[in-house]
């Protein structure tokens, strides 16, 4: 069983009310094989809300005090950021999830890019506060981006069956 961020199972979750639906994904999910996550609706947010991006450092930055994750209009949300992350770290030890699928570029989810804190659409590597706390607890996190290579580590076991393919 693997954890996925709900928007890329096509859920409109996403700080703007959209999604960003995986075919992959869904078809996971349709098969039993993923459960979907969003750690910002865990932490106590709601959808649509206003873009946030973490100042001063990424994810573990942020789990260590030393940086904050801002809205675009300057409130501090670094707690239900944090609050998230740990929801969602119970929920994949409870699951005993093989690995999480996030997604990349989010002040939660990012697991190599985030933004850079400016709000000018400027990317730097980094994780998101959910993607560090995962990985500091030893789970393997990786964005929609590397869920390819994500199956083909885990092997036969999440082998999906597209239409017309074994």
């Amino acid at each position: 069983m693997i954890l996925v961020s709900s928007c890329l199972a096509g859920l409109e979750v996403r700080y703007n009310g959209t999604h960003c639906l995986n075919q992959k994904i869904l078809q996971m999910l349709e098969q039993k094989q993923a459960i979907t996550v969003c750690p910002e609706l865990l932490g106590g947010f709601s959808t649509p809300r206003e873009p946030a991006e973490i100042i001063d450092g990424d994810g573990a930055d942020v789990l260590d005090g030393k940086a904050k994750v801002i809205e675009k209009s300057g409130r501090d949300v670094t707690d239900l950021y944090i609050e998230g992350a740990y929801i969602t770290l119970r929920k994949a030890q409870e699951l005993q999830v093989t690995a999480v699928v996030l997604k990349e570029y989010s002040p939660s989810c990012g697991s190599s890019m985030i933004y850079n804190g400016e709000f000018k659409g400027n990317k730097i590597p980094g994780d998101g506060v959910t993607s560090a706390l995962l990985k500091r607890n030893g789970i393997n996190v990786v964005s929609e981006e590397g869920l390819a290579d994500l199956l083909l580590e885990e092997g036969s076991k999440y082998r999906l069956k597209i239409k017309g393919q074994a």
